[in-house]
């Protein structure tokens, strides 16, 4: 894919001439790249090999370059060149930081600050010499550079020594370069942290003997450093890597890259920590195999099937009739989080019950199948806003409602689109209510997702800071957040606070009965406590102030 890309970026820059006739573009970006070439090495010493790596590499830039000269004739183009640069002189960066792989849109913020010849910073150019020495591709030191743009302050010595280090470490070269492009630190590491990572590495990439399995390129090693380094992104310590997936490394290496990428986030939808997800995998491997998308399943049937009794069966009808139904395997996470189980669902998995879910198939007597549910998506597929609906239907599958009629109730009682439901349930999640408690408190108050995450998030401060109540009364009382707070909540929630400082409340009311009351019945209330009351109520407090 690498050339095609390359192909694609000189086609695209040829484009991008408006003063040069089409049929005489690529010539001229020929002869581009040769004055460049001769610029770079003639007028700047810099080794021939490198200035044509630079100019062959650079499109773009070159693009930039040519594109106000005037272009008058083909033989006369040359010379108007060369003149050009003798007396204009150019960023040379731009064209070195092309020539390496970054991407001529990103280039600016590379850039070194008053700085425009390459003789101003040699150690940048001598270290992508010495890398390119070594047998780095030159136009993917712009990875390195990325990564660690430490690296290039280095000098040729530095860097020389540290790679035959490596190299005299027992890695091949290519080894050696798919572990750079990996883990760029190594290459200026020191003391218990090169120590850590490089056993790591010797332990898995030799020990293991891996040297007959892969094949003999810089690609196929990249690919095995990465999924060690996937590892180390899941939360485990460089040092202890080695001890713990060396007995199934092959495992490991057997799965496609983009598989195992995805099972990460799968069992990360879990909530649990990336180190837990590490963990499962390292006790199980197995579960990379699995078909964690594509299988319908139902959610009674899969925990029967995992061994809940008849009794646990029945709490979870009562307590969570929203996940009830026919659902995906993709939506699973959810569906456990939803209902509070995906902790124990995740124990079950690492103790072994992976198996189970492997060996489920949905038959027809647990199929679930809801009939209201049907007929209302038939009635959904053939709607106007068809793509709108299904599209907030989804988001709702998303977080482990099942097809049931009471997530069909729930969809006609949420307003905006499914992105804006997606904000708001984050927000909530993110003022710290439980997935489970919150997807309960919309299966029973829907619209509290209707509503903007400022607004949100003020309500919430509110009830926690003024109220001095617990984020556990929302699950009593989900309607509290679709109340107005400036003209409802707030108003009544002081009124209250002061009637009882003032010892004129005799009786106790909870917020719910305080916020939800309609506003006949609370005035009936307050004139029942005492008749001036109501005028206070009215002068001082209301949003309707007299």
């Amino acid at each position: 894919m690498r050339p095609l890309h390359t192909l694609a970026r000189h086609f695209s820059t040829a484009a991008n001439l408006p003063k040069i006739p089409y049929k005489h573009r690529p010539r001229a970006l020929r002869e581009a790249r040769q004055a460049l070439t001769d610029y770079l090495h003639s007028t700047k010493s810099l080794p021939f090999t490198f200035a044509d790596l630079i100019a062959r590499n650079s499109p773009s830039s070159l693009s930039d370059l040519i594109s106000p000269l005037d272009f008058s004739s083909p033989s006369d183009f040359s010379r108007t060149l060369h003149k050009h640069l003798r007396y204009h002189p150019i960023n040379e960066f731009e064209f070195f930081f092309e020539s390496i792989g970054i991407n001529h849109r990103e280039i600016d913020a590379f850039l070194p600050r008053r700085k425009f010849f390459l003789s101003e910073d040699r150690r940048c150019l001598e270290a992508a010499c010495a890398l390119y020495g070594f047998g780095f591709s030159w136009n993917r030191l712009g990875e390195l550079y990325r990564e660690q743009a430490s690296i290039f302050s280095r000098t040729q010595e530095e860097l020389s020594s540290r790679l035959c280090e490596l190299k005299n470490g027992g890695f091949s070269s290519d080894m050696v370069i798919a572990i750079c492009f990996t883990f760029p630190r190594l290459l200026i590491a020191e003391g218990c942290e090169f120590d850590a990572l490089f056993d790591d590495l010797k332990r898995l990439l030799l020990d293991a003997g891996l040297e007959s399995s892969v094949e003999a390129n810089v690609d196929s090693w990249c690919k095995v450093c990465r999924t060690i380094r996937l590892f180390y992104e899941l939360g485990f310590e460089e040092g202890s890597v080695r001890n713990s997936i060396i007995r199934c490394i092959g495992l490991f290496l057997g799965c496609p890259e983009e598989v195992l990428v995805q099972k990460v986030s799968y069992f990360s939808r879990f909530g649990v920590c990336n180190r837990e997800v590490g963990s499962l995998f390292l006790h199980r491997p197995e579960v990379l195999g699995l078909d964690l998308e594509t299988p319908a399943i139902s959610v009674v049937g899969l925990l029967k099937h995992f061994g809940l009794s008849a009794a646990e069966l029945e709490d979870v009808s009562r307590n969570y009739p929203h996940v009830l139904g026919r659902s995906r395997m993709a939506n699973l996470p959810q569906i456990m989080r939803a209902m509070n189980l995906h902790i124990w669902f995740l124990s079950r998995m690492r103790e072994g019950d992976h198996e189970l879910l492997a060996s489920y198939v949905m038959s027809e007597h647990d199929a679930d199948l809801d009939k209201g549910y049907m007929e209302s998506l038939v009635k959904i597929k053939s709607s106007r806003c068809c793509v709108h609906s299904m599209s907030k239907l989804n988001f709702l599958h998303g977080i482990g409602f099942g097809e049931n009629a009471l997530t069909i109730w729930v969809l006609a009682n949420v307003h905006g689109s499914s992105s804006e439901l997606q904000e708001r349930f984050n927000c909530l999640l993110r003022l710290g209510i439980e997935f489970w408690k919150l997807c309960r408190m919309i299966s029973s108050c829907p619209r509290l997702l209707s509503q903007r995450p400022e607004t949100l998030e003020q309500k919430v401060n509110f009830l926690r800071n003024e109220m001095g109540s617990s984020l556990d009364y929302l699950d009593i009382f989900p309607a509290f957040l679709c109340f107005d707070l400036e003209n409802r909540i707030r108003p009544r929630c002081s009124f209250h606070m002061w009637l009882v400082k003032n010892g004129l409340c005799a009786r106790s009311y909870t917020f719910a009965s305080i916020i939800a009351t309609s506003e006949k019945k609370y005035m009936a209330r307050l004139y029942w406590i005492h008749p001036a009351i109501v005028k206070i109520w009215l002068e001082h407090f209301s949003c309707k102030r007299i």
